[in-house]
C-alpha cells in the first residue's frame, strides 16, 4: 500500500438542524486495504459514506478519494465519480422484476457494456459469490444471505476501485454474516479497497483488519475545528473519550494496518 486512496482531513458535517454527524475528523485509508468503520447508531458511520458517494458534502475540511477532491466533482462529474465505487447496503435493494443475473448486469449496462462482455463478467461475479446456479432465480425466492451475495456481485462487476459496504451483515444471521465478510476478504485480496461500516464489534475484530471507531462523530479524541465551521458555532469542553468502551482493552483499540 503505497499511497493513500482516500484522505478526510478535519472533516466537519453539521446539519441545518444543528445536529453534528461528524466533529473534525481525519484519518485516510491506503490503496488495497480494509477497514472497518465501527461505532453505535449516530457515531458517523453512514455520514462518512454518504459523504465518500457524494450524496452529501461537508460542512468544512477536505475528502479526496481516487485522487479526486469531492468539493470540486459536481453535477454531471459525480456519476463519473461514482463509476469507481462499488456500494453494497444492508436493505440489498435488489429490483425485484429482474433475475439474479439481471439484477448484476444492470449495473453494467447502464454504463454501455457489450453483451458479451456483460455476460462474461456477470457470471464470474456469481462464481465468487457462489451464487453461479442462481442466476435465473428471483429476489424474493432467495434467503437473506443470498440476496447480499447478489449485491455483493453487483457491486464487484464493474471492477471498482473501492467497495463500501454499509451495515452489509445487518439484517444475516451470524454463520451468513461470516460468510459476507470473507467474501469480501476474498475481494480484498485482489486488490479492492474495502470498506465496512458496522456496529459488530466482534464480528469485525475476527476479521483481524484495521478499525476506525467512532463516537458521536469524533474518533478517539476531538479534533479542532475548522475556520468555516467556528463561525457557525464550536464545540468545547468534551473530554477525551476512551476507546475501551463497552469492555474491549487497549490493543483492541488501536487502529491495525493489514498489508495483503
Amino acid at each position: 500500500m503505497d499511497s493513500p486512496i482516500i484522505i478526510f482531513d478535519n472533516v466537519v458535517k453539521r446539519y441545518p438542524n444543528g445536529v453534528y454527524g461528524l466533529r473534525g475528523i481525519s484519518f485516510e485509508i491506503y490503496e488495497g486495504e480494509f477497514v472497518f468503520l465501527m461505532g453505535a447508531s449516530g457515531a458517523g458511520k453512514s455520514t462518512i459514506i454518504k459523504l465518500l458517494m457524494k450524496e452529501e458534502d461537508p460542512t468544512c475540511g477536505t475528502i479526496i478519494a481516487n485522487s479526486q477532491n469531492l468539493k470540486k466533482v459536481k453535477g454531471r462529474r459525480i456519476p463519473r465519480y461514482r463509476r469507481d465505487l462499488g456500494v453494497v447496503f444492508q436493505d440489498f435493494r435488489l429490483l425485484e422484476k429482474k433475475t439474479v443475473y439481471g439484477n448484476v448486469a444492470f449495473a453494467m449496462e447502464i454504463m454501455g457494456h457489450s453483451p458479451s462482455e456483460i455476460k462474461h463478467r456477470v457470471r464470474l461475479a456469481l462464481q465468487l459469490v457462489g451464487l453461479s446456479s442462481k442466476e435465473k432465480e428471483y429476489p424474493s425466492h432467495l434467503s437473506g444471505g443470498e440476496q447480499q451475495r447478489v449485491a455483493l456481485a453487483r457491486a464487484i462487476v464493474n471492477a471498482p476501485k473501492i467497495i463500501i459496504a454499509d451495515e452489509p451483515t445487518g439484517n444475516l444471521d451470524p454463520e451468513n454474516s461470516k460468510e459476507i465478510l470473507e467474501i469480501l476478504n476474498q475481494i480484498n485480496k485482489r486488490g479492492t479497497t474495502v470498506i465496512v461500516a458496522t456496529h459488530e464489534r466482534d464480528l469485525a475484530l475476527s476479521m483481524g483488519k484495521r478499525i476506525v471507531y467512532l463516537d458521536h462523530g469524533l474518533q478517539a479524541d476531538d479534533r479542532i475545528l475548522c475556520e468555516e465551521e467556528m463561525k457557525v458555532g464550536s464545540i468545547t469542553g468534551r473530554k477525551k473519550r476512551g476507546l475501551r468502551k463497552g469492555g474491549g482493552s487497549d490493543e483492541e483499540a488501536k487502529s491495525i494496518f493489514i498489508h495483503n
